[in-house]
Parts: structure tokens; C-alpha cells; sequence
């Protein structure tokens, strides 16, 4: 990389931040776009990726755009492409297809899948040889509504109504933990709330995770920890050394989120999983525009954007890509 920089920091420091920024010593900003998701598809925005095709097309515009990570979940083609599946072949192609457009894109598969999937079927994705994973710590209780497919889509004919357990226990955590460090996968820890930390620092003293511990932090979802700057700073505080920090706000808290997190010399996730519009009423075109967007928020900010070489060296990630 051009400049030097520091990978991470003590963010109760004020000092070190002072320093940092106005040295331009922050690091290039790492982009994660998660392009479909495990709820809505395109009842609710006619442009997100449902297919393996639509995927891997989107992703490469993303990749164009700026980012250096695909978030991936498959989805069921026996169901219309409504509703999340839990299956090695299918998350093998989507990735396959994704490497043929993106020869260097970070692979990153969700173990989170959706809310009706059992352990076992989130456990799919990790045997299709991505380079890293989404390991959610904490259980959430969801409600929210599957709203109905109107023709020429297909999968559901009326709303749904969904109420459900999003379990991550201990033994989940360590279970899925285990089977990245066996397979050489770099963990997206997922996090949702404050006493997540109680799960992440279980799988350190076990030896599941290795250090530079990349923790996302999810918020905006049901029960989960509240879409502000306030909850966003404070959890900071409870963070191990050597923590690299990834940030998502749901919905209308993308963009105030994602802001600060640059601004702070933390690093963002961005798409359609997350935001299906790009502003009040006007719904996203592609996960390129939030992409973009995103982009040209950073440049304006002074953060220069990580290529995906650059992230894989910041992550430890091999800097060979997986081939498929």
C-alpha cells in the first residue's frame, strides 16, 4: 500500500484518532456489498438478484463500483427463488459464477441463511469452498412479514407472516467457529448486540478465532442493538485488541451509519440485504448505486477505497483467490 497505516486502534483514545485522521493515516476502506439477503427479494425491489445469473452479474458490478466483498446467501430455485436455501451445490455455483467476473473478489458465504433454516442447512455454505463466512453471534426473536409474489414472480401467493427464533447458542458459535478454522475461512463476526461480546470473547479463549477479528456490527434488526451512533460507539469499548470494526445500518439507517463508521476509520457494508432503497421513496437500481455511493462519501471523507488485494492482506486472507 502507498501510505502507512494503522490496521487497528484504541477507539476510546481521542488522541490516537486525532492523530490518525489528520495524518491521513486511516486505512483504505473495505466495502462488503451483500447483494440479496435471506427475507425480501423482488416483491419488495424488482431489482434485486435472485438467480445465480442475476448474483454473479450484480456482484460484478458492485466489484466495479468499489467493492472487495460479496455477502452471499442462495436461494431456493424449487421455490421460485422466494426463500433462502440451505445447499452446498447451489452456493458452490453462485460462487463459481461470481469468480469468473470478479477473478479477485473476497467470497463471503452467510451462515445466517433465513429465518426458517436449521443449523445443519447454514452449515451448507461453509463446505463451498468461500473465503470467509458470516459467524452470527447472539439470538434474536424476529417477526416480519414474507410479503405475497404477484406473476410473473412465483414461490408465494400471499403474505406470510413470520415469527422466529434466530438461534445462535455457545455450542452453535463454537461449532460454527470450528468449521472455518478447519477450512482455513476468515470469520465475519456477526454481532447484534451488547452481550454478544460474552460469545466472541468465548471463541477467543478457545482458540476459534485468529486475530485481526473482523466484527460486524449489525444494526437496525428486531430486538437487536438500536441504529444509533451512541449504541455504535459504546460497543467499541467492550471490543478485544486487534478488532477490525465492519459496519451495517438497516434500512433508512444505511447511510448515517455507514458515514460515521468512515468517518471513524472503521469499514462498511453496504446492498440490497440490507436497503432496498436508495432514498426516501426511491428504490436502489443495483447494489452498484449504493456501492457508488458509498465511494464517493469515502473520497469526500479522505478515506482512499481498498482494492480486494488490499483487503485480503488487511483480513489475512491468502492473497491467491479460491478457484472453483
Amino acid at each position: 500500500m502507498s501510505k502507512p497505516y494503522k490496521l487497528t486502534w484504541n477507539y476510546g483514545d481521542p488522541r490516537e484518532y486525532l492523530r490518525l485522521y489528520e495524518k491521513f493515516e486511516m486505512p483504505p476502506l473495505i466495502i462488503t456489498c451483500a447483494i440479496t439477503g435471506g427475507w425480501q427479494g423482488k416483491e419488495a425491489n424488482p431489482n434485486l438478484p435472485e438467480t445465480p445469473e442475476e448474483q454473479a452479474k450484480s456482484t460484478f458490478e458492485a466489484y466495479e463500483a468499489g467493492a472487495s466483498i460479496v455477502h452471499v446467501h442462495a436461494r431456493d430455485p424449487a421455490k421460485g427463488y422466494a426463500e433462502p436455501v440451505g445447499s452446498r451445490e447451489i452456493y458452490y455455483d453462485i460462487n463459481k459464477r461470481i469468480r469468473e467476473l470478479c477473478p479477485d473478489i473476497i467470497i463471503n458465504n452467510t451462515t445466517g441463511g433465513g429465518p426458517k433454516m436449521s443449523i445443519e442447512d447454514r452449515l451448507q455454505s461453509v463446505y463451498a469452498n468461500p473465503e470467509m463466512c458470516s459467524l452470527n453471534v447472539g439470538t434474536l426473536v424476529m417477526r416480519a412479514v414474507y410479503k405475497a409474489r404477484k406473476p410473473p414472480l412465483t414461490g408465494r401467493d400471499q403474505d406470510e407472516y413470520v415469527e422466529s427464533v434466530f438461534r445462535n447458542t455457545y455450542s452453535d458459535t463454537e461449532r460454527f467457529a470450528k468449521e472455518m478454522l478447519d477450512r482455513n475461512i476468515k470469520p465475519e463476526i456477526e454481532t447484534f448486540a451488547d452481550g454478544n461480546w460474552y460469545l466472541i470473547d468465548n471463541l477467543i479463549s478457545k482458540g476459534l478465532l485468529k486475530p485481526p477479528y473482523f466484527i460486524q456490527f449489525v444494526l437496525g434488526m428486531t430486538s437487536a442493538t438500536p441504529p444509533t451512533p451512541w449504541h455504535l460507539l459504546t460497543n467499541t469499548a467492550y471490543a478485544p485488541p486487534n478488532t477490525m470494526f465492519n459496519v451495517l445500518g438497516v434500512g433508512v439507517h444505511q447511510v448515517p451509519l455507514t458515514t460515521l463508521a468512515i468517518i471513524l476509520g472503521m469499514h462498511v457494508r453496504v446492498g440490497m440485504e440490507d436497503n432496498i432503497y436508495y432514498a426516501r421513496g426511491v428504490k436502489a437500481k443495483s447494489n452498484a448505486e449504493l456501492v457508488a455511493r458509498t465511494v464517493r462519501i469515502a473520497k469526500e471523507l479522505n478515506r482512499p477505497i481498498a482494492t480486494p488485494t488490499e483487503a485480503r492482506e488487511m483480513l489475512g486472507i491468502s492473497k491467491t483467490p479460491t478457484k472453483y
